[in-house]
């Protein structure tokens, strides 16, 4: 009787500390060890209070991770899909990007770079740089590299996309100094000034600022955060009004997440068919999926009309600055254009990264960072699901921050000043957008760790934002 009475107790701790959230959602629960330990139990005894819990499914067990509290949610509204469409316009940038980029805080409330830590796959990329630097032999700090890039970068690229079923070779890839560049040879080769592009709304707040620069129109595409673009909305777009090229991103679009589905992207090629449209895909967040990456959209692309663009900014580094683009039948003029807008790429970073993936680093990589990610989204989740207001966001499963909409009387942009004395930097909604919507919302990302930091600016945005609700 004395064993079920200690398991029992320990069940009841483990459960009381979970209610009154000492462990929040997605957070891992003290290690087998340190409980036998702590509470001066048997193994045996510690294994059966969790495997009680498990059952009741109130955590969860991870193979080679330990313990976790399981995210459960309450039911989540998602944000409002606004379903007009307006006639293209140009794009009138607002100086709220550089002042968020100045600070660092593209993805962090707090930015503090001297704060982190390096994961295990950004030390064992810099090794692998590193390496490449010191390399006994060869001159290459005398010559520029292939305009399209190292051969062996290239090879390990053409390898990953294999396994995400699109069958590109090395003569179809070109590095680039980032996705944002990726998007900007994109543009290059197939717009002119005065033309028009289609644009997820909300979408990528990059992608306008080089809409504006191009001096294109922008028509903003009606997109759900779980389905991404409205296909019924762009074909009575494309019936209306000329548009030269259409730039999406299949794979957890930002700010929302969403993914777009097989119907979606079979319309979409053919629209693109129909109405003779290059289609740009942003893929840069497809590495962040939590369970099965998606395939690009180019794997689907028989017409050669898919301009392929991402980087490792969102998977690995921001600080690398290494993407590359597929550009299908505008390849050849994307590399010319690669060369005089670029010349070259940096030859010991490209070969460190290709020797990285070459030898399954990327890979180990990857499915460490999902499940961080995954268990920074769930802490987020839990902490939103504490808001006293109506809130609605998305629910991603993949990438890198979630969609938040506010009650309507809250105007994020209008406290941006406000919460930056406090040392908190949030990344308000009509950024994402050229259309005066979405000042009700803003975009949070999990991509750092929810530290003690990091939850304080959360509870004081909460504060802040409510206080204005009431006012």
């Amino acid at each position: 009787m004395a064993s079920d009475f200690l398991y029992q107790s320990l069940e009841k701790w483990l459960l009381q500390g979970i209610q009154q959230q000492r462990w929040l959602a997605g957070s891992k629960l003290p290690s087998i060890r340190s409980l036998c330990r702590e509470k001066n139990l048997s193994k045996a005894t510690v294994i059966h209070a969790l495997q009680r819990l498990e059952a009741k499914g109130i955590i969860e067990a991870r193979p080679k991770a330990g313990y976790y509290v399981k995210y459960r949610s309450k039911p989540v509204a998602q944000p409002t899909v606004y379903n007009e469409i307006k006639a293209p316009r140009s794009v009138n940038s607002k100086d709220l990007l550089l002042d968020i980029m100045q600070r660092s805080a593209a993805f962090d409330l707090c930015p503090d770079p001297s704060k982190e830590l390096q994961p295990q796959g950004v030390v064992e990329l810099n090794r692998a740089i590193g390496r490449a630097l010191r390399q006994p032999r060869g001159g290459y700090h005398q010559y520029y590299d292939d305009p399209a890039g190292t051969l062996f970068l290239r090879e390990q690229l053409a390898i990953h996309y294999s396994r995400r079923g699109l069958p590109v070779s090395t003569n179809e890839l070109c590095i680039t100094s980032g996705c944002q560049h990726a998007l900007f040879l994109a543009l290059m080769a197939c717009c002119k000034a005065g033309d028009t592009v289609a644009v997820e709304s909300p979408g990528f707040y990059g992608v306008l600022q080089l809409l504006e620069q191009f001096q294109l129109k922008v028509v903003e595409v009606p997109s759900s955060p779980k389905q991404g673009m409205d296909m019924d909305a762009l074909d009575e777009i494309l019936q209306r009004w000329p548009v030269k090229a259409c730039i999406v991103s299949p794979a957890f679009a930002t700010p929302t997440g969403a993914v777009m589905p097989t119907p979606a992207r079979d319309k979409l090629l053919s629209l693109a068919e129909r109405f003779d449209l290059a289609v740009i895909e942003d893929d840069i967040y497809a590495d962040t999926a939590f369970g099965e990456t998606p395939d690009p959209l180019k794997a689907m692309d028989t017409d050669n009309r898919v301009i392929l663009c991402s980087s490792f900014s969102k998977s690995l580094s921001r600080d690398l600055r290494v993407g590359w683009i597929s550009g299908g039948r505008w390849h050849e003029k994307i590399t010319r254009m690669k060369l005089v807008t670029q010349l070259s790429s940096n030859h010991a970073n490209q070969q460190g990264i290709a020797s990285f993936m070459a030898e399954g680093l990327f890979l180990s990589h990857l499915k460490r960072q999902r499940k961080v990610l995954q268990n920074n989204r769930d802490h987020l989740m839990n902490q939103l699901l504490q808001w006293n207001c109506e809130l609605k966001f998305s629910l991603p499963e993949g990438g890198l921050a979630l969609w938040v909409e506010l009650p309507e009387q809250i105007d994020t942009l209008a406290h941006y000043n406000e919460l930056l004395e406090l040392d908190i930097v949030i990344t308000p909604g009509t950024l994402f957008s050229i259309s005066g919507r979405y000042a009700n919302c803003m975009r949070l990302s999990y991509c750092h760790t929810w530290d003690e930091r990091r939850v304080s600016a959360l509870g004081i945005l909460q504060e802040r934002l409510l206080l204005a609700k009431d006012a």
